[in-house]
């Protein structure tokens, strides 16, 4: 199970832009019924496109601009975002969240002895954790870190193992 992200932020952009559009047309048409004078004038705006040609700089930017804005909602729409549900061994529909593997993790790292905190980051094929301690001497925590996070990840049986990597902060310095 790779369930991906949703392209809401996209979608509600696109929606803002044609419910902006369609408010205004209601707007204006609600106007011209009614017998008052338009925010847009039709005639004002036919006018301003019938003046307009081809060789002015205003409808090469113009359509750069929306070819632009195009082409980004359709790579948007295209390309797979991070999973939120990582796939587990076992059946299709076995998976664990982002955020649940994160700190499930997360918290391995930390109950590590002489570590004071741990920060985690998933990424595709690794996993990357950066933990503090108040000990002077460093020596093998990244090890029983490594080690930790990697007893916690065989009890959840990911699809695929990731790589695992360490570094360690320490607050005090050996001086």
């Amino acid at each position: 199970m790779k369930r991906r992200p949703r392209r809401s932020v996209p979608a509600v952009l696109v929606a803002l832009v044609v419910l902006a559009g369609c408010v205004l047309a209601a707007i204006v048409a609600v106007q011209t019924i009614i017998g008052e004078k338009p925010w847009l004038s039709y005639d004002a705006v036919a006018s301003a496109l019938h003046d307009t040609r081809w060789s002015d700089p205003l409808p090469p930017i113009a359509g750069g601009v929306v070819a632009l804005l195009g082409l980004l909602l359709l790579v948007a729409a295209i390309v797979p975002g991070r999973p939120t549900v990582l796939p587990l061994e076992g059946g299709t529909d076995s998976g664990a969240s982002r955020r649940s593997y994160r700190s499930t993790l997360r918290t391995a790292a930390s109950t590590v002895d002489g570590v004071s905190a741990a920060k985690l980051k998933v990424k595709r094929s690794k996993i990357v954790s950066v933990v503090t301690t108040g000990r002077t001497n460093t020596a093998g925590l990244a090890d029983a870190v490594r080690a930790a996070i990697e007893h916690r990840l065989s009890q959840i049986g990911p699809a695929t193992v990731p790589a695992v990597r360490v570094r360690v902060k320490a607050t005090r310095s050996a001086s």
